[in-house]
């Protein structure tokens, strides 16, 4: 076991590698022992492209090796045709007598199929080394599957005395307000640049006038979600720009001809927010970053539809404007950088 152990956390590790590109995806890394040594690994690049263990097969230079192989794998290997073929036969084409998988794969099209056809196959197949590792690393992905929705981050900043945005006056131009040092808005960028989407409510869009883009981090820009009722968001702003895809909930009748927007009506009832986080995990959108005002941010608190929250408090302080959200949970992590303060918090 203790082997085994030893080349699963190798396989872990390759497949962070694709966190950030391969969504809706899981991340997935493979690696091929013969005779206690690796002679080929890899891991899942990128959504549509080849998985895990097919770039792992693939850089075997000796191909007659795989028949007194074992390959280990991060999740359970597909037996089913999606974008790719399934890699459970891709193994048996290639008469490796032994695999080794972290845990199984809860999609209804994969779990305990690819398992089982390597095991008909006369397959030798363990199940289950670093299950729980293998099962935080893809957290993103078991909750869309068993939850029916996004794996939901909560974000907003706060000054010392409470409040995430100072008292507006009328008129005033529509901007962020500042309350974040340059460290922790790189950190921002960075959870931007790895989850697919990133949602506002209607006020954050109308005092801010935000991009929402990864402009401070390598990465792919998030689809930008947007809630707003009734449609209130100037169509000269930066969400409108076409340059990312954006999504807007709203009540009106959906804005029509313009570049890379899609409206969808829902109502704004009771049921909204599991409306509308359903709707975003049936267009493969499995984790979303909420970075709106106090409204949406407590709104979701409040209905324990969060997963993770990351909340930095500044050493600054406003004396008066729009309070914090409240909220308690397990806290993962605390730390300071400079003036301000990094909370770290798990929904317990």
């Amino acid at each position: 076991m203790i082997v085994d152990e030893k080349y699963m956390y190798r396989c872990l590790r390759l497949a962070t590698n694709g966190k950030g590109f391969v969504s809706p995806n899981p991340m997935v890394g493979a690696v091929v022992v013969y005779d206690g040594k690796i002679i080929g690994e890899g891991f899942h690049h990128e959504y549509g492209k080849a998985h895990a263990e097919v770039n792992a097969i693939a850089s075997v230079k000796d191909k007659s090796l795989l028949k007194e192989s074992t390959i280990y794998v991060s999740l359970e290997p597909c037996a089913h045709h999606g974008k790719t073929p399934p890699c459970a036969q891709l193994i048996i084409d290639n008469q490796i007598p032994r695999v080794v998988i972290a845990c199984l794969d809860p999609f209804p099209s994969v779990s305990g199929r690819g398992a089982k056809m390597l095991q008909d196959a006369g397959i030798e197949v363990a199940i289950g080394v670093l299950e729980q590792e293998a099962l935080a690393l893809n957290k993103e992905f078991f909750t869309a599957q068993k939850k029916d929705r996004p794996y939901i981050y909560l974000k907003w900043a706060q000054t010392k005395d409470g409040f995430i945005d100072k008292a507006r006056p009328e008129g005033e131009t529509p901007q962020p307000t500042p309350i974040s040092n340059d460290f922790f808005r790189m950190l921002v960028h960075k959870k931007r640049a790895r989850v697919p989407a990133i949602m506002i409510g209607t006020n954050t869009a109308v005092k801010d006038n935000p991009s929402l883009t990864t402009r401070y981090w390598y990465g792919k820009n998030p689809v930008r979600v947007i809630l707003d009722r009734q449609g209130r968001i100037p169509q000269d702003y930066t969400i409108f720009d076409g340059n990312v895809e954006t999504i807007i909930f709203t009540e009106k009748e959906p804005l029509s001809d313009i570049k890379n927007v899609t409206c969808i009506q829902v109502p704004f009832d009771e049921d909204l927010l599991y409306n509308v986080f359903a709707t975003l995990k049936k267009r493969k959108i499995i984790s979303i970053l909420v970075e709106g005002g106090r409204e949406l941010l407590q709104s979701i608190i409040d209905k324990r539809l969060w997963d993770e929250a990351f909340i930095e408090i500044s050493d600054i302080t406003f004396g008066d404007g729009v309070r914090a959200p409240i909220i308690a949970g397990h806290i993962l992590n605390e730390w300071k950088w400079e003036a301000s303060r990094h909370v770290h918090i798990r929904l317990a």
